[in-house]
């Protein structure tokens, strides 16, 4: 028998039977001591939620200083925050590090989920107000949705199907996964090819007064580059005679009749949800109600989640279940707009009048752009 100082002084001798118990017992005590370990070692890696979260509300409560010096002129749909001198790049970096918050926690916990190609895609439009409905989507416990904007049927195609898949967040069944690009809606070989990935697909667009997207959309560009010429030079191809450019990309873009056409070519009416981005902010709920009846989806996301901050003038996110501070997105909301001549505004509005006419026409759905 081995000598036991501990037993010695309590003049015990242990049986066999004892040993054989307290030698499983240490193998048990050491495979949890290791366990534990590991998992700690795993939680380092997994990004900070609280540290991130706390990052995001002491950057929005900055944003809310330097907005409550901004005129009254705003583009309350301007989705960047103070990386917009990255251009389109933002959208990437900020949805991705929410795609990583959302998703690393559950992918540890649910090794049953799978990357699925997404049922429905946010395919425009540029300005109108797609981040803001990604974000509300996300908050819907049947949604999953990437952050960043993959570009996979207008820029990445050749790379093909499967890595367009990779980019996709894990699913469970029953979860439906989501991508929003804006560029979708007005290039042209996209109808094509995402029927060809699946002719099912349920889409989404947000449009929103196309002469108010045309100066937003201009607004943006001038913030990166306040060098470029006026928007009134940009405009007019033959200013004397009232000729428009409707090659100029924030002209192009509101003729949203035109674009839908080449669609149809493809996808039932039916199949596509037309989103007010106008609605998006003084009745978030409302257009809520309208794209989780579309997606077949359980009304969750209702006005509960919704804030609306009368110092910004638009809705704010929160979590009604966790009683925290509503998250205000798009911490420059607010960019002032360059002041334009009204006779320029109202040549721009009178140019899109019939073009909101065939769309109304088509959606069938009075969007009210063209007050008499």
């Amino acid at each position: 028998m081995e000598y036991s100082p501990f037993l010695h002084c309590l003049h015990v001798v242990p049986s066999s039977h004892v040993r054989n118990k307290l030698f499983v017992f240490c193998i048990m005590l050491s495979l949890w001591v290791y366990m534990i370990y590991c998992c700690v070692g795993y939680c380092s890696t997994v990004p900070n939620l609280t540290y991130g979260s706390a990052r995001r509300r002491e950057s929005a409560a900055g944003a809310d200083n330097r907005d409550s010096s901004l005129g009254a002129s705003r583009d309350l749909l301007n989705n960047e925050n103070e990386l917009d001198g990255r251009g389109d790049e933002w959208d990437e970096v900020r949805g991705e590090a929410r795609a990583l918050d959302d998703t690393a926690v559950s992918d540890f916990l649910n090794e049953t989920e799978s990357k699925k190609l997404p049922q429905a895609i946010i395919i425009g439009v540029k300005k109108g107000g797609t981040r803001a409905l990604l974000e509300f989507l996300r908050l819907h416990p049947d949604i999953r949705a990437v952050g960043a904007e993959p570009h996979f049927f207008d820029r990445n195609y050749d790379k093909g199907l499967e890595w367009y898949r990779e980019l996709m967040p894990k699913s469970s069944e029953g979860q439906l996964t989501m991508e929003k690009t804006p560029s979708y809606f007005v290039t042209r070989e996209v109808p094509s090819r995402i029927y060809a990935m699946s002719k099912d697909t349920k889409l989404i667009v947000v449009v929103r007064n196309p002469v108010t997207r045309a100066i937003s959309d201009y607004t943006q560009t001038l913030s990166k580059k306040p060098e470029i010429p006026s928007f009134e030079s940009h405009m007019f191809k033959n200013k004397s005679a009232g000729l428009i450019d409707t090659t100029w990309s924030a002209v192009k873009i509101g003729m949203y009749a035109r674009h839908l056409e080449r669609w149809l070519q493809f996808f039932l009416i039916e199949q596509l949800l037309f989103v007010s981005g106008e609605r998006l902010i003084t009745d978030p709920a409302g257009e809520m109600a309208r794209v989780q009846d579309f997606l077949g989806l359980r009304r969750v996301v209702t006005e509960k989640y919704f804030h609306f901050n009368p110092a910004k003038g638009f809705p704010c996110l929160k979590r009604p279940e966790l009683n925290t501070k509503p998250h205000c997105l798009g911490k420059t909301k607010g960019r002032t707009h360059p002041n334009i001549d009204p006779e320029v505004v109202q040549t721009l509005r009178d140019f899109y009048k019939p073009f909101n006419r065939k769309f109304y026409e088509m959606t069938g759905h009075d969007f009210g752009w063209d007050p008499e």
